[in-house]
């Protein structure tokens, strides 16, 4: 990727990574997804916001060969796919600081190597002239990190917000043009960082509001020239209430669950109650976890394996957990051999969703009439439940 022109001397530097396909060891990215950095060049000093993961240090190194004086590099989080470059880039800039929030100086220090003399930590709504340009800093803690801070450049009314509106597309559009697709990967990239921290979300969607706002740079992703647009979609995922909708993540052995599911999904949909099946397997788990942000209901199916939940249903259950969607109500549906504690394990699992459990559906071996009629109540609870909403 070249340099590319946001506004006059504020310019886009980074990556592409086009075929990467997870990320942190545990995210699905179908899409890829890309590393922003941007330069910001005033009339008296140049600032570099954010850098790039270090396996794509060698093409932010060609963007900056022309670039003779970088005076601050601003580290807004310290994760190594944001600032894991910053210790290449102070060694091509020796004379360069490097700005960051209060939280983040120990860990600049303890995650990337860089010396306490080299750092200067600003407070909330500090600002830094470079002349003709002037940077406000605004922390924004557990966006997702406790270090993490967005920074606003007033006379262009940008605003650089890190994770924060971010999403994990590879794509060679300046800004976020596709926007339906835009959509889905915002909110699945809402769902599997920010869902959990939802509150100071929100908190931080008021500050960043409080103002004038032209672009929107996040560091993943296309830039919003029309703030609104995620704007908006923040605040329905973190404000509006449940949809009335069932997400069912299950997984099958020998099929007995899998007709249990299968039948349970029919009985919703004939009381007009939307449902997603994710078959485990087979599923992207970044899909699953966008289907969490607003759904009200989730039932767990799984067989029995050693006494307990498949693990494969215990890892569902332990990421929706760790998510803390705004779930109502929750069960569990499944099949066992002789004996087990699958419903008291997964409910131990599910704790921080705060749910009301809704009596579980279990069989021995294959499901029977008497399932079935289960299964049915199991329908119609839930229907009149979501009824309440």
């Amino acid at each position: 990727m070249n340099i590319r022109k946001i506004e006059k001397n504020v310019s886009l530097l980074g990556a592409i990574d086009w075929n990467r396909r997870l990320f942190d060891s545990l995210i699905p990215l179908p899409h890829g997804t890309s590393y922003n950095a941007y330069l910001v060049e005033g009339s008296e000093k140049t600032a570099l916001i954010d850098t790039v993961d270090p396996e794509k240090i060698d093409a932010l190194l060609r963007q900056l060969e022309s670039v003779k004086k970088i005076d601050y590099i601003i580290v807004q989080h310290c994760e190594q796919d944001h600032s894991g470059a910053a210790p290449i880039i102070l060694e091509k800039y020796p004379e360069a600081k490097v700005i960051c929030s209060p939280k983040a100086k120990p860990l600049v220090i303890s995650h990337l190597n860089i010396s306490e003399e080299k750092i200067t930590v600003i407070e909330d709504e500090e600002v830094l002239s470079l002349g003709d340009k002037t940077l406000k800093f605004l922390i924004t803690p557990w966006v997702h990190w406790p270090d993490t801070m967005c920074t606003y450049l007033e006379e262009e009314k940008i605003l650089f917000s890190c994770d924060f509106f971010g999403s994990h597309i590879a794509t060679s559009d300046l800004f976020a043009i596709d926007e339906v697709h835009v959509y889905e990967a915002a909110k699945r990239y809402y769902a599997e960082i920010m869902m959990p921290f939802r509150s100071f979300v929100r908190k931080n969607i008021e500050k960043v509001k409080n103002f004038e706002i032209e672009f929107i740079c996040p560091s993943h992703g296309p830039i919003y020239n029309k703030p609104s647009f995620i704007f908006d979609a923040y605040e329905d995922w973190t404000n509006s209430p449940p949809k009335k909708d069932v997400v069912i993540p299950f997984i099958s052995m020998h099929g007995s669950t899998e007709i249990m599911v299968n039948h349970l999904a029919a009985a919703l949909t004939e009381k007009g109650v939307s449902v997603h099946l994710f078959e485990l397997s087979v599923t992207d788990i970044g899909e699953l976890a966008k289907s969490l942000v607003d759904t009200s209901t989730i039932v767990l199916g799984t067989p029995t394996v050693l006494a307990g939940p498949h693990p494969t249903v215990m890892y569902a259950a332990i990421l929706a957990n760790a998510l803390r969607p705004t779930i109502k109500y929750a069960s569990v549906i499944g099949s066992l051999g002789w004996g087990g504690k699958s419903v008291e394990k997964l409910a131990d699992a599910i704790t921080n969703l705060k749910a009301e459990i809704i009596e579980p559906v279990l069989c021995k071996g294959f499901p029977n009439k008497e399932t079935f009629e289960k299964l049915n109540k199991l329908a119609e609870t839930i229907s009149e439940k979501l009824e309440s909403l």
